[in-house]
């Protein structure tokens, strides 16, 4: 992956940009932890309230499951994708455009490369802390069933590493905040409708095709095999999906940022 980048623009210290994010977030630390309670509010209003009405769902291996137990690592892979999407769009689009900070951090011996790295490394921590607390409610509600739970929070740090690099990708095209509603109209419909709240087979064949195409769909399929314990073989074709999404994102936000900040 490092041949796709500007290999004489990378000075190998990204940690810097976390630690400045980590600082920083010190002070924004109730618009970092808001975005924790979205899902949580999902899982209590839907799981166990609509839930009630609804029954049992065929989970992944065929077996029936509580409704809860069913939307709960749908509502965990959108935990990741949220955390990690919205700090690498707004607040780098906020960063380049505004702020000029990466123009004042090219003045030091960093380059573009670790500043996308930093920025992507720490959306991916975002992703990864939302996806931890969700996991705790998860296991305080009971819907953490099979050991093979225990490489959710892995696998949610992958998620989140692979929409961090999209996303930052993305902001780097991007020229106004007007723009971000195109963030909004990719990220709600996936939300919705990537099985997260019903399966698959509710669809008919040409849109099981679409949905099947969604990164969000394999970032549910992902979750939901591991907590069930329903877990097969195919699920290594989810985690090629997001390794191709890192590997992308990482090389045309690196590329993007040389030509934007050294032009």
């Amino acid at each position: 992956m490092l041949r796709l980048m500007p290999g004489t623009n990378y000075a190998g210290r990204p940690g810097v940009l976390l630690e400045r994010s980590a600082i920083v977030s010190r002070r924004g630390w109730l618009a970092f932890v808001s975005g924790f309670f979205e899902p949580v509010f999902y899982l209590v209003a839907m799981g166990q309230g609509l839930g009630s009405l609804v029954g049992t769902l065929p989970g992944p291996d065929g077996s029936p499951i509580s409704y809860a137990a069913f939307i709960a690592p749908g509502l965990l892979a959108a935990s990741a994708m949220n955390g990690a999407v919205f700090d690498s769009t707004f607040n780098v689009f906020f960063k380049l455009r505004y702020a000029k900070l990466y123009d004042a951090m090219l003045a030091t011996p960093l380059g573009p490369v670790d500043i996308a790295l930093g920025e992507i490394g720490w959306a991916l921590i975002r992703g990864g802390l939302y996806a931890l607390g969700f996991l705790s409610v998860m296991a305080g509600f009971g819907l953490l069933v099979s050991p093979w739970a225990l490489l959710a929070l892995p696998a949610a740090l992958v998620v989140a590493f692979a929409f961090a690099a999209v996303g930052m990708a993305a902001t780097s095209f991007m020229r106004s905040w007007q723009d971000f509603d195109l963030v909004t109209l990719a990220i709600l419909p996936m939300f919705l409708f990537s099985t997260t709240f019903y399966p698959l087979s509710v669809y008919p064949p040409v849109l099981q095709t679409v949905v099947q195409c969604l990164p969000l769909y394999h970032a549910v399929e992902l979750m939901r095999g591991l907590t069930t314990g329903a877990v097969h073989v195919g699920m290594l074709g989810n985690l090629a999906y997001f390794g191709v999404m890192i590997v992308v994102g990482v090389a045309v936000a690196a590329r993007r940022l040389d030509a934007l900040l050294l032009r």
